[in-house]
Parts: C-alpha cells; structure tokens; sequence
C-alpha cells in the first residue's frame, strides 16, 4: 500500500472518529436543554439530531469547513512540501479526537472547535515560521469565542425574561400566552428561514433574486404567525380559566414544550452547519492535497460523501455516549423548564446559523452553556449552580493549549512513520 493511500485512509477513519467525538460531547450540548426539561427523550433527540444535523452539514457548512481547512495558516508555506500539510492536518484530527473522548468520558463539555483550531495551531508551531500562521484568524475566531456565549447570555436572559414577565408573572397568562407565543413562533421560523433562503440555497446551485428571497421570507413568517395563532387558539382552548395559577402556567409550558421540539430541529441543523465541518474541514484538505499534490489557497470543493461521513459519525457519537454531556448541561447549571429550553436553544441556534454564515466556526458549547447562564441568571444567581459552571470554565481553559500539545506531538510521530 502507497503512503497516499495510508493517509488518505487514516485521514477518512480519523476524521469518522472526529465527527463521533463531536456528537458524543458537541451534539449532546446542543440538544442538552431540551432533554434536561423533559421535552424529549434521549432517543427523540437523536432522530431529531440524525435527520436535521445531515441537512445543516449539506446546506450551510461550506463557508467553515473552509475557514478550518486554509483560513489559519497561510497554505503557501507548504508549497515546496505538500506532503507536510497532510501529516498536520491528520495530527490535528488525530489530537482533537483523543482530547474530545478523554474530556467526554469525564463529563467535561468541552468546545469541539478550541480543540482543532488549537490542534492546527499547534502543528503549525512546529513545522511553520510564525509569520506564515494567520494571526488576524485566529484572533477573529478567539474573539468570537468570548463574544458568542455573553452575546447568547443577553439573548437567553432577555428573552426567558419576556416570557416570564409577560406571560407567566401577569393576571391573564392564557391570555399573553396567545398573543407572544405565536410571535415566538414567527421568531424561529423567520431566523432559519432567512439563513436557509439567502446563505443554505447557494451551495446547492440555487439562485434566487433578492425579491424572491424576501418574498419567501415574508411569506414564511406570515404563514408561520397564522398558523401559530391557530394552533395556541386549540391548546387555549382545552385550558380553564377557572384552573389554578399553577395548572394554567403547567398549560403554557406544554405549548412550549410544542416550540422547544421545533427549536430542537433548528439547533440541530445549526449545529450542523458549523461543527460538522470541525471533523471534515481538515480531512478535505487531505484528499484534496493527495489528488492534486498542491496545497491549494482557494476553496475546495467539499465532496458530498465527506459530508455525509460527518453528519453520520455525529449522529453515532451522539447515539452511544452522549447522555453523559447532556445530564452536564441539561440538568447540572440550572433546573430547566420547557420555557426555559425554549429560551436558551433558540437564543443558541440564532447565533450559531449566523456565524455559520459568516464562516465564523463559533463554539457551540459556549454558546449552550452561555445561553443557559442567561436563563438562571433571569431566576436570580441562586439559581446557578457555581460548582458545575466552575468546572466548565477550567475545562474549556485547558482545552486550546491541550490540543496544540497533542497535536505538536502526533506531528512529531507522524514525520518519523510517514516520511516519503
């Protein structure tokens, strides 16, 4: 067997493994929140997982796959030798997937891209000038690490705010309950409406004017309010007015559990279109090295199967160890209610697409674990619980210089067994 054939195997196999680690511990942040509140099952939240992450991967993860495969070093230092490009994008897989199952079996939900943005960067350390990293990339991406989860914290807070002030804190619930709640409904819908419209179709070769953009747009927001009228109107119906405060509030939060199932799908798919792509990104600049024998500084072409290979590793990860993550998140840092669910993945899911089309690879897990602080924060800081939410800071601290470490190392491994 050829050395190109044994990377490009072990790149594949590697990158499989990659893309399970991210489900295992990324995928279950993600749908943690709505399995903590009870709104679905384990299983549920996989086959919600399974079908929406594969669209999110088709649709929307082309502008970061090409930010992890070229956007942090300048490619043209591997011009003179291809052959080391591959030997560090395969030590960055290969360091990030180990860190990604030891902090997953320990129950740490880490962040899947500080873990291969810091592998590639510590490859690069070794192997490259420092003047040849893309310093400016890396400080955009850091800086969006700080930003996504206080930006999501405000979001969460201000919007589980709303919802506890307008509807669940007044005389009438039922009453504020169907006027915001279809509105709500009009939120979800219009925000990944928009992203799939003028970013998702794109990469699928279909073009759209800006009049049939908006005229889509609008028509699914209209379309979205009325029937979110209509259907509050039913679940209003079958709830007295003579009820307890209590049993109408225990009302309102079935409708949210309703809305949480389709913010479920949105995270899904959000996370789909940004952290597929942390498993795939660099395997397609493996295959694409090996094909052409030139580190190319434009955009590859991302193959359909690599997609697919990514979307079913997460799937699978998330299928046979995520429930660790998910008891972390879901019911560690806060107590959540299906309103609370709603809040904090709506708030994620937002941010997450909108990076996505930005070419911004964001962490999900910051973001999650951000929206989720804003929740507990609008219930007072007792709400928290600080011990959980410490050691998730100190996990995600370790995390860059862990994977930079692993990485520098499995480079230094690989050189000496791949030499050409």
């Amino acid at each position: 067997m050829s050395i190109d054939m044994l990377e490009w195997g072990l790149a594949v196999g590697v990158g499989f493994l990659m893309a399970w680690a991210i489900g295992a511990n990324d995928v279950a942040n993600a749908m943690a929140s709505t399995v903590g509140s009870k709104i679905l099952t384990v299983r549920q939240a996989v086959v919600i997982a399974a079908i929406f992450e594969a669209v999110g991967a088709l649709v929307a993860s082309g502008q970061v796959t090409n930010m992890i495969r070229a956007g942090i070093i300048d490619t043209s230092a591997f011009s003179q030798d291809p052959h080391l490009f591959v030997l560090g994008m395969l030590a960055a897989l290969m360091a990030s997937s180990t860190w990604l199952i030891i902090a997953t079996m320990r129950a740490w939900p880490v962040s899947t891209t500080h873990t291969i943005i810091g592998s590639i960067l510590g490859f690069a350390l070794v192997c490259v000038p420092l003047e040849q990293i893309r310093w400016w990339n890396c400080i955009e991406i850091a800086s969006s690490w700080v930003l996504t989860p206080i930006i999501a914290m405000f979001v969460a807070y201000t919007l589980f705010y709303s919802i506890k002030t307008q509807v669940f804190s007044v005389d009438n619930p039922l009453d504020r309950a169907g006027f915001y709640i279809p509105w709500y409904m009009t939120m979800v819908a219009g925000v990944f409406t928009y992203v799939t419209v003028f970013q998702g179709l794109k990469p699928l070769g279909v073009m759209l004017s800006l009049q049939s953009q908006c005229a889509i747009l609008a028509l699914i927001a209209i379309s979205s309010l009325v029937l979110g009228k209509i259907y509050v109107r039913a679940k209003l119906s079958r709830i007295s007015t003579v009820l307890s405060a209590q049993q109408q509030h225990e009302g309102i939060e079935q409708m949210f559990s309703s809305l949480a199932v389709i913010t479920a799908a949105s995270m899904a798919f959000a996370h789909g279109s940004n952290d597929v792509a942390n498993a795939i990104g660099p395997v397609v600049a493996v295959v694409q090295v090996i094909q052409t024998k030139v580190v190319a500084s434009t955009p590859a072409a991302i193959p359909l199967w690599l997609l697919y290979l990514g979307a079913f590793g997460v799937v699978t990860g998330l299928m046979s160890y995520g429930y660790k993550i998910m008891q972390t998140v879901g019911s560690q840092i806060t107590q959540l209610t299906p309103s609370r669910g709603f809040a904090a993945q709506f708030s994620t899911s937002c941010i997450i697409v909108i990076a996505s089309g930005l070419g911004l690879p964001v962490s999900t897990t910051q973001t999650m674990v951000g929206a989720i602080l804003g929740v507990g924060l609008a219930r007072g800081l007792m709400a928290l619980n600080m011990r959980v939410i410490k050691g998730i800071f100190i996990s995600w601290l370790i995390t860059l210089p862990a994977g930079a470490l692993l990485a520098a190392g499995y480079f230094l491994a690989l050189q000496q067994l791949l030499v050409k």
